[in-house]
């Protein structure tokens, strides 16, 4: 499901993995994305967990519980951005600046605090919002590290047939493109069968 289904679905209709070592914790975060028109798709309290929920419930959003065991949370933090391929949310029931910095490190999108409906929802908005951003600034890297290889390519089989055919720069680059009018193919093909 692409990003934008997923801005969407913000006022209802997200799949949901909540996790923390507190099963009593998890019933109420469920409570509340329940209320918000969620459906909570699985329940965590361990790394591995959380792994295999991931890739069975296919979750579209993440929520880790900060109960009493800091490094357990960022466990389940890690293992998550690590497998999940969605926004994580960390979720405290009190302000902890530190353990809210350390989880940034492990990969969280937003946070919320106070666990309530009110700030429930902004969290889930604003990581799904980010998330939207980044996959798209992700695809956009992508695009251009593909140009740049492409790129790359070309110039070598520039150089390849400037040495063989003593040939200019630019006299190279119009073999190149010859090549590939005459069999309706791109020049970076032409170019990588050659380089």
């Amino acid at each position: 499901m692409g990003t934008d289904s997923l801005v969407e679905k913000l006022d209802g209709g997200l799949r949901v993995l909540v996790a923390d070592e507190d099963k009593p914790a998890l019933d109420g975060v469920a409570a509340i994305l329940r209320a918000l028109g969620h459906e909570v798709v699985a329940r965590a309290t361990s790394p591995d967990g959380a792994a295999a929920a991931i890739s069975e419930d296919d979750p579209q959003v993440a929520m880790v519980k900060l109960h009493s065991d800091d490094e357990h949370a960022l466990d389940l933090i890690e293992e998550m951005t690590d497998v999940g391929g969605c926004p994580v949310i960390a979720l405290l029931d009190k302000e902890d600046p530190d353990f809210v910095a350390r989880a940034a490190e492990h990969g969280i999108i937003a946070y919320a605090q106070p666990v309530d409906e009110e700030n429930v929802r902004s969290s889930l908005e604003i990581a799904v919002r980010r998330f939207a951003e980044l996959s798209e600034l992700g695809d956009a890297v992508g695009q251009l590290e593909h140009a740049i290889a492409r790129r790359a390519t070309i110039e070598r089989a520039k150089g390849i047939l400037m040495e063989r055919h003593g040939v200019s720069d630019r006299e190279a680059f119009e073999m190149l493109r010859n090549e590939a009018r005459s069999n309706n193919r791109r020049v970076s093909e032409v170019a990588d069968d050659l380089a």
